[in-house]
């Protein structure tokens, strides 16, 4: 038998050809990196477990270089390494917030400090942090208006008012902006741009992690609890994952612990909370593949659509889900009773099974619509293939809930 040809090297290759589909590629040699690892060194934190690494499916991540055990520390990044409002207090930008009144949100502090710092450059001394941050985003505030058009009706709604209620900040925040004149050679207009802003407003959002709440006199009573973890943010999203974070008193770091083991030259996760994949897009600007989270929202106006015209009593049933919050609720929220009887099941089976039918035929129509949009429109195929990848995440729930509902009605025929 010739080498390479037997039982045991086709399971050797089908073994690196799994494991090369999860392994990323080590980036820590970039020169960003470089810069940003020398700073955080300096600042008493210097990462033996972990490298920055390149993965396929989730993009820029961290990798371990060891095997991680169960409870084992990932990561513990010194209050020294962290970006939040009292490194705004201390900054140039203090005084300033000192006396505006009325006073500023928290957030509000953050995102003009970087604004501010990006727009100083080299002068920053936060630029090899801000040098490894995302150019630009892709949550729907970002978005193209033709490709926001394309997200599911529910999601669409809120990422219209989210960018609404982000403009009216913007423009409730321009007289603040034009009191820092002084600490500017350039307009300030030109410099706290929205474009400026909206790259602020969307890294706090989508990378900050959760503080215990403080409380300065010079800021409003907005919950402040934002910190920017230079490196720690890195780690990419998984909800399969389980892990133990927040900032540790005694140490004076922010720390995070694995639950679960994980192997070396792996991708190490964290999880930002239960989120279907809606809420992810709409806040963080991805969407998880195999998500056990996800699902898909039925709204007031389908219900309505589909539940008999002659029940007398439609709306005190849709009165009772609304106050149940039901409404704009989603499959895997929908509580499954008691049958009362096989009449009312097959009933309840039929209009589910019409819904469901419904929103395949919806679901394949969108594909369709943002397959030819990617023909046509080049410069937006990034924003349409994460549009693209939700809507199929979608269409796999409801092709599966088509065939559960199908074999339910098959037990009463």
């Amino acid at each position: 038998m010739k080498k390479g040809r037997g039982r045991t090297s086709r399971i050797r290759r089908r073994k690196l050809f799994r494991s090369s589909e999860s392994r990323g590629v080590n980036e820590s040699y970039k020169p960003e990196f470089i810069e940003l690892k020398k700073w955080l060194k300096e600042r008493k934190f210097e990462d033996m477990n972990l490298t920055p690494a390149r993965f396929p499916g989730t993009g820029r991540g961290l990798m371990s270089k060891i095997s991680l055990q169960e409870g084992q520390m990932i990561i513990s990044l010194p209050e020294s390494c962290l970006l939040t409002t009292d490194t705004v207090i201390r900054s140039y930008l203090g005084a300033y917030i000192a006396k505006w009144q009325p006073p500023l949100s928290p957030l509000l502090a953050l995102c003009t400090f970087l604004v501010a710092e990006k727009h100083a450059g080299d002068r920053s001394v936060w630029k090899p942090y801000l040098e490894v941050l995302p150019k630009a985003y892709t949550c729907p505030v970002c978005l193209e208006p033709e490709v926001v058009d394309l997200l599911p009706k529910p999601l669409k709604a809120k990422a219209r008012e989210q960018r609404t209620r982000l403009q009216a900040f913007f423009t409730s925040s321009r007289d603040f902006f034009s009191s820092l004149r002084p600490l500017f050679s350039e307009a300030v207009e030109s410099i706290f741009s929205y474009s400026a802003f909206l790259w602020a407003w969307c890294t706090v959002n989508t990378r900050a992690v959760y503080m215990k709440p403080r409380r300065r006199r010079c800021f409003s009573a907005e919950p402040d609890t934002y910190a920017l973890a230079p490196y720690l943010d890195l780690l990419n999203h998984s909800p399969d994952v389980q892990v133990q974070a927040g900032f540790n008193e005694e140490t004076r770091c922010y720390e995070i612990r694995t639950v679960s083991s994980c192997r070396k030259h792996e991708e190490v996760f964290i999880c930002y909370g239960p989120h279907d994949n809606q809420r992810l897009l709409l806040e963080y600007g991805f969407v998880s593949i195999h998500n056990p989270h996800a699902c898909v929202y039925v709204s007031k106006d389908i219900l309505v659509k589909y539940l008999p015209s002659t029940d007398k009593q439609m709306k005190k049933k849709i009165s009772i889900l609304k106050d149940h919050d039901f409404i704009d609720t989603c499959w895997k929220k929908v509580l499954l009773g008691e049958i009362i009887s096989d009449t009312n099941e097959k009933t309840s089976l039929d209009i589910a099974q019409k819904i469901c039918c419904y929103f395949i035929e919806e679901t394949n129509a969108m594909l369709q619509k943002v397959s030819r949009m990617k023909a046509e429109e080049i410069a937006l195929i990034n924003q349409l293939t994460l549009v693209e990848t939700l809507w199929t995440e979608e269409l796999k729930i409801l092709q599966a809930s088509a065939g559960i509902l199908n074999n339910l009605q098959t037990a009463f025929t």
